[in-house]
């Protein structure tokens, strides 16, 4: 099978990185063995709430999205013939399954907690690391999905970390989880994202070596800048997905879905 972004099979350490070559990956390894990293630092906080200060950082000025568009995102969403919108307690339903030591979907959420934030309000999540033990990756920071809840007026978001940062069970898929990734995901990579069975997303739209050695605060620091990788990878990638978010729900909110620079990300996808 083809990769079209970056992911990781759920069987621990299988990675499937798209057009990289082996010798990349080794390379990489090798800089962070040679540089270490702030893993005793990531570790400290590991499975901790974060405190309630923190979601307002996940609200990015719409300047800077709009300055950032598309940015550096890759691995644009499949699009699915059907006519049939899958809904969740009667709203559009973004879900998404992924695990805790998988350092592609550390990566990537970081853009969906941001895309989703514009839509409705998280609460529950956890700080949480990528595998410290990970070959090219190791202590991606991010959050983690795991009991943590989302509300909104416009969408559903359904969510599941097959396993923790170890690589034990955490949890498990609900059928309809399953049916999804049977239909669209039969090569078992993660992160997988389908947007209410109008598109779907395999693998990160980003590479998570664009936060080598970083801590939380170091990436909301970056995320002020627009002209940052960080803030191209990240930012780019968050309105790639509410783009897909805007077409799943009928474009609400008008605020949000009407912006001419989602408008045009769109048409591209």
């Amino acid at each position: 099978m083809v990769l079209k972004g970056f992911q990781m099979k759920l069987s621990k350490k299988q990675m499937l990185l798209a057009g990289a070559a082996i010798v990349i990956v080794v390379a990489i390894a090798l800089i962070y063995l040679a540089t270490g990293s702030n893993a005793a630092a990531l570790l400290k906080y590991d499975g901790q709430q974060i405190p309630a200060s923190m979601y307002s950082q996940f609200n990015i000025s719409n300047s800077n999205l709009q300055y950032i568009g598309i940015g550096s995102a890759g691995n644009y969403p499949t699009k699915i013939s059907s006519a049939n919108n899958l809904t969740v307690g009667g709203k559009p339903a973004v879900v998404y399954q992924g695990a805790e030591f998988c350092p592609f979907c550390a990566a990537e959420r970081w853009p969906m907690i941001i895309a989703l934030s514009r839509f409705g309000t998280f609460s529950g999540l956890k700080y949480m690391s990528s595998d410290p033990n990970d070959p090219a990756f190791p202590n991606t920071p991010t959050f983690s999905f795991a009991n943590a809840t989302y509300s909104s007026p416009y969408i559903s978001f359904v969510s599941v970390e097959f396993e923790n940062q170890t690589g034990s069970p955490l949890q498990t898929p609900t059928p309809l989880e399953r049916a999804l990734a049977a239909k669209y995901n039969s090569g078992g990579g993660i992160p997988f994202i389908v947007f209410a069975n109008q598109s779907y997303i395999e693998g990160a739209t980003y590479s998570p070596q664009v936060l080598y050695n970083m801590d939380w605060n170091q990436v909301f620091a970056q995320l002020e800048n627009p002209n940052s990788s960080v803030s191209e990878a990240i930012l780019g990638s968050a309105n790639l997905i509410t783009a897909q978010i805007c077409k799943a729900d009928n474009n609400q909110p008008a605020n949000v879905c009407d912006q001419t620079y989602i408008k045009q990300i769109q048409k591209l996808t």
